[in-house]
């Protein structure tokens, strides 16, 4: 054999153990495409797509450490972490709430749905969770279990003119702008305080109007309650003035219903003052004509008024603290002090 050939049948053997090889090789496998979250800044801060949607997604909260202070306070935190009434005059009690906001781009605007779940404890083996909110919401369309214009306030602690019931199975439109809005609503009010008789299948019609105008912005609500036949109407208003802001109310319920059942009218004022860029002192006062309820009917032989200071303070940013000190002195009764101190953290 010579070189020439021992040269051709060493290539030969090498390209059929080559091809073998190649054959036998071990191919790996594409990655699987991983879709990562999207942020999405077309409705504001906090909101993500969806993944494989066009649908965005915000979740916020906050959680809130209070101590109430007054005359029965177990009973008063009864209501927010069914705590069983008992003679104490003071009462701790810790609240969590989570919101989850979607919106999606429609032909109609957005479409936005909102959940909000909330649950008190009142302590360990006292605990309540609800359904604080579930509404959806489309060109001014909106229906649901949500809070009624008659929840708003001033900002401080001592107005007591709001409904006594807020949270509705409701439907209703709004028209809005950016300054403006006017709205109306359908009410089922069956878990709200009833009269002359009637039992828990109350609807009512609510209407609420405002806006801003500069420094000043306003606010008119209005509320008829079809089975007590009675109705109510409030008026507020704020301006800024020197340090703080001013705000102004005054609400006529014509006798006891749903949207209000306090005293015949009242009027209040409070003046909420920027003293540092984290300090904010509140104090404000309200006057009650015709306090209280007879039968079905507003007590005319009573009055009283109401003065009180909340203090909040922004410690960093998401963490707040609030102080309230309210007392109350109706004709007829007791006076009562009471207040709260209460940590929360948002996010």
């Amino acid at each position: 054999m010579n070189i020439k050939s021992l040269l051709l049948g060493s290539a030969a053997a090498l390209a059929v153990v080559s091809g073998a090889q190649a054959a036998d090789a071990i191919v790996a496998a594409e990655p699987e495409p991983v879709e990562y979250v999207r942020v999405c800044d077309a409705y504001g801060t906090g909101y993500f797509y969806i993944p494989g949607t066009e649908t965005c997604l915000k979740i916020n909260g906050y959680i809130r450490f209070q101590v109430d202070v007054a005359p029965n306070a177990s009973s008063i935190g009864a209501g927010g972490g069914g705590s069983v009434p008992n003679d104490s005059d003071w009462d701790a009690r810790t609240r969590g709430q989570v919101q989850f906001t979607a919106k999606s781009d429609t032909e109609y605007g957005p479409l936005t749905g909102v959940i909000v779940i909330q649950a008190n404890a009142d302590n360990a083996s006292s605990q309540k969770t609800q359904l604080d909110s579930a509404y959806l919401d489309i060109a001014g369309f909106r229906a649901g279990l949500f809070y009624s214009w008659w929840d708003d306030g001033l900002s401080g602690e001592t107005d007591d003119i709001g409904s006594p019931v807020t949270l509705h199975n409701s439907i209703r439109y709004q028209y809005e702008t950016g300054d403006f809005y006017a709205g109306i609503s359908v009410d089922e009010l069956e878990d709200s305080p009833f009269y002359d008789g009637e039992t828990a299948n109350n609807w009512g019609v609510a209407v609420g109007l405002g806006g801003k105008a500069g420094a000043f912005t306003y606010q008119i609500t209005a509320g008829y309650d079809t089975d007590n036949e009675e109705g109510a109407v409030r008026a507020m208003g704020t301006v800024a003035i020197g340090p703080g802001t001013l705000g102004l109310a005054a609400v006529y319920s014509t006798n006891p219903n749903a949207y209000y059942n306090k005293s015949e009218w009242a009027v209040a004022a409070e003046y909420a003052i920027k003293a540092t860029d984290k300090l904010k002192l509140t104090p404000g006062v309200q006057y009650y004509g015709h306090y209280g309820i007879v039968g079905d009917e507003f007590n005319d032989d009573n009055d009283a008024w109401k003065v009180g200071l909340t203090v909040d303070y922004q410690i960093v940013d998401n963490l707040s603290a609030k102080v309230s000190v309210q007392y109350l002195d109706p004709d007829g009764a007791d006076d009562v002090t009471s207040g709260y101190f209460r940590l929360q953290r948002a996010f």
